[in-house]
């Protein structure tokens, strides 16, 4: 799990004053959704008075105008796809399908052209424009993304091995791999991102409905975030284990950012031009076994302080780490097998990737062991210079190791941004 990592918290502007009240329903009509999502909390006990029937009635509700969180909207159309470079979401989606028997290049070019203006429309806050379930009604954009990709086998399947990049050839074995081949790789993959959970389900549904005869789902995973707002100090996002994630990673403003994170314009092959690769993998975190560390046991695993972030060499979160120091005794106040020390990217030949993953939790097995961990999303212009180099650092040697487990890996040539009237990799399939 390597240690460069989030995108700075966002700051939600201040909500925005209430609008005049709604009119009541009409007799008849029953109550709406807003009214009934509106009156949480304000319910009252009512006694029927045919039969003694027992229930509760909405009190009447005032309209709410959306919130900051609810207008955000991120664009579908531009340079790179949407999903990259944008903050953190509160809630994720990432599902991977393989394209159905029978199916090859014209019916993959057709589920993409429709799974590019739903997204579209969708990051606009409008309905799916055909059979849309309604399930995310009356709700703003709240900062939806969806983007896509493509895995090693979808070439195959489309006759398109030409067109395959060298960067996509498989991940190389880790010692520490635990995979479950059920719920890795796949010919497509699929990121969907929101600020609000309707908002991600709508969409992560409407892109399964999208897929129709030409692809079936191979695996879906669900993770979430802190919710914008939720603190009135926003900082660097905490993982499961409480620690500061995301201390070092690359940001926009960096001069080498583009370089690092993307293929350049003139990269091979052209149809990847301002496009990207994302390393998925599900990290299972053991944290019955981490939380039995005291603090500053598992500050030492980190390299870091768990209270703010601050490298165990002194300073404050975005304080260079003094590699050299050492304590009383001689030895490094930040240890040889420190997860910091190992992933620094000056100690990785420069390697560097933007990291923007989500917390999971699925559940607590019958032995009572809770499932929950991070899905590891990486982003890089090339996986073999940005994720490989520093897993492999990781594999030889990390604290971290002991209390992780890698369960599923994937990955995705993200090719870049649609420009207005394309679909995403319609370069690739009609090139």
């Amino acid at each position: 799990m390597p240690d460069p990592s989030l995108p700075e918290a966002r700051t939600p502007a201040a909500p925005a004053a209430p609008a005049a009240p709604e009119p009541a329903d009409a007799p008849g009509r029953g109550v709406s959704r807003r009214a009934l999502l509106g009156t949480a909390g304000a319910t009252g006990l009512v006694l029927g008075a045919a039969g003694g029937a027992v229930g509760y009635t909405a009190a009447p509700a005032q309209a709410t105008p959306l919130t900051s969180v609810g207008s955000g909207r991120a664009m579908f159309h531009g340079k790179h796809q949407p999903g990259i470079t944008e903050g953190l979401q509160a809630r994720g989606h990432l599902v991977a399908f393989d394209l159905t028997p029978g199916a090859g290049r014209r019916e993959a070019a057709a589920l993409l052209r429709r799974w590019s203006g739903t997204a579209e429309r969708l990051m606009a806050g409008e309905t799916t424009g055909h059979d849309d379930t309604g399930v995310a009604r009356d709700a703003g954009p709240s900062s939806l993304t969806v983007t896509f990709g493509f895995g090693h086998s979808f070439f195959g399947r489309t006759g398109l091995e030409k067109q395959r990049p060298g960067a996509l050839d498989p991940l190389p074995d880790f010692s520490g791999d635990r995979l479950d081949k059920r719920r890795s790789d796949g010919d497509l993959w699929v990121q969907i991102g929101a600020d609000d959970a309707l908002v991600a389900f709508h969409a992560l549904r409407a892109i399964q409905k999208d897929a129709g005869s030409a692809a079936r789902v191979r695996w879906q995973m669900n993770g979430f975030n802190r919710t914008p707002g939720a603190t009135a100090h926003p900082m660097t996002a905490r993982n499961l284990m409480g620690q500061v994630d995301g201390t070092r990673n690359p940001k926009p403003s960096d001069a080498d950012f583009d370089r690092r994170i993307f293929v350049p314009p003139s990269g091979e092959p052209a149809w990847m031009a301002n496009g990207s690769y994302a390393v998925v993998r599900r990290i299972r975190m053991l944290l019955d076994d981490w939380e039995k560390l005291s603090r500053p046991d598992q500050e030492a695993v980190i390299g870091r302080r768990k209270a703010d972030g601050a490298p165990l060499s002194g300073g404050d979160e975005t304080t260079p780490m003094d590699l050299e120091k050492a304590d009383a005794k001689g030895e490094y106040v930040v240890p040889l097998n420190a997860h910091a020390r190992i992933t620094r990217p000056d100690r990785n030949g420069g390697a560097a990737m933007l990291r923007r993953p989500f917390s999971y939790h699925d559940g607590i097995d019958a032995d009572g062991t809770p499932d929950a961990g991070l899905l590891f999303v990486c982003w890089q212009a090339d996986p073999l210079r940005g994720f490989v180099p520093v897993q492999r650092k990781l594999d030889r040697g990390d604290a971290l190791s002991t209390y992780i487990r890698h369960e599923a890996s994937g990955l995705f040539a993200v090719p870049g941004g649609a420009a207005d009237g394309e679909y995403v990799g319609q370069r690739l399939l009609e090139g």
